[in-house]
């Protein structure tokens, strides 16, 4: 008994979102120290972790912000991010998560990530 010919796909015109996960990039973040090291008396505990920054960035309820949003933090500085929520722990410690981690993505190895970024318009 012979297959039916396989159907060609249907097209639904919708254009595909831009990748989201990049793991060149990803590699590079984990390279650095912990981003909050030494701010507010904070001792680094468990390796480099790649840290997404949610607040005001492409993510949403179920959808991890794109690789560009990220930072690198130890262990115990991610869970405190992820506890005390994105705006405490940057008035805790000092910083601005998403102009870290824009430094990250202008300063990384991942040329396609990059290029991508720039016809968005984020760097």
């Amino acid at each position: 008994m012979q297959l039916p010919a396989k159907r060609k796909p249907i097209r639904s015109g919708i254009e595909r979102a831009p990748r989201r996960e990049w793991s060149r990039h990803r590699r590079f973040v984990r390279s650095h120290e912990c981003c909050v090291k030494g701010k507010n008396g904070h001792e680094c505990l468990g390796p480099i972790q790649f840290a997404h920054v949610r607040t005001g960035t492409d993510g949403g309820g179920a959808l991890k912000p794109s690789d560009w949003w990220a930072i690198s933090l130890c262990t115990s500085a991610h869970v405190t991010q992820h506890n005390m929520g994105e705006p405490a722990f940057e008035k805790a410690y000092g910083i601005d998560m998403k102009r870290l981690a824009l430094e990250f993505a202008r300063k990384s190895t991942d040329e396609a990530m990059k290029a991508v970024m720039r016809e968005m318009g984020l760097i």
